[in-house]
């Protein structure tokens, strides 16, 4: 199977999960980079999960468990917490930033695992040298849906209280 059917496999699962559950992009993007760290301390800086879980050292074992541990934050945010879409639209829109920035995320431990050919290496290597500008304007866009939400339940609260 080659790596771009694997990309739009987790794009299209992850986009369809988002969807789905109606969850708004800023906290389960914010759950990704939460992961992204927990996967960099765990797996990389000291080995905890090697450690703890006596995990075999191998390319695809490493991908998978790093993906994990990346999707981990969110998946459990998307499940359980987290506000709501109302319109069609932010439903769309957030699962397309989150299902972006996802990939952004995973395409370290997922690349280490697939050998490139032909269009893939050059979409591979514009993947590359964006990536850190993707998850950038994708930590930007979670931080600011985030605060957009927060203050719309704190200005809707204000209103709330003065109606009798």
């Amino acid at each position: 199977m080659s790596s771009a059917i694997i990309y739009i496999i987790v794009i299209a699962t992850l986009f369809a999960a988002s969807f789905f559950t109606k969850r708004r992009f800023g906290i389960l993007g914010l759950g990704l980079a939460a992961g992204s760290i927990l996967s960099g301390f765990w797996l990389y800086d000291g080995g905890l999960v090697a450690g703890l879980f006596n995990v075999p050292d191998s390319p695809y074992t490493t991908a998978v468990v790093s993906s994990v541990i990346i999707l981990l934050p969110s998946i459990a945010l998307l499940l359980f917490y987290g506000g709501k879409y109302k319109t069609m639209v932010g439903r769309v829109v957030g699962s397309i930033l989150f299902a972006v920035l996802a990939v952004a995320f995973l395409f370290e431990p997922l690349s280490h695992t697939f050998t490139l050919s032909g269009p893939e290496v050059i979409a591979s290597n514009w993947f590359v040298a964006n990536r850190q500008i993707i998850i950038s304007l994708g930590l930007i866009a979670a931080i600011v849906d985030v605060v957009l939400q927060g203050s719309k339940h704190l200005h809707e609260g204000h209103h709330g209280r003065h109606k009798h």
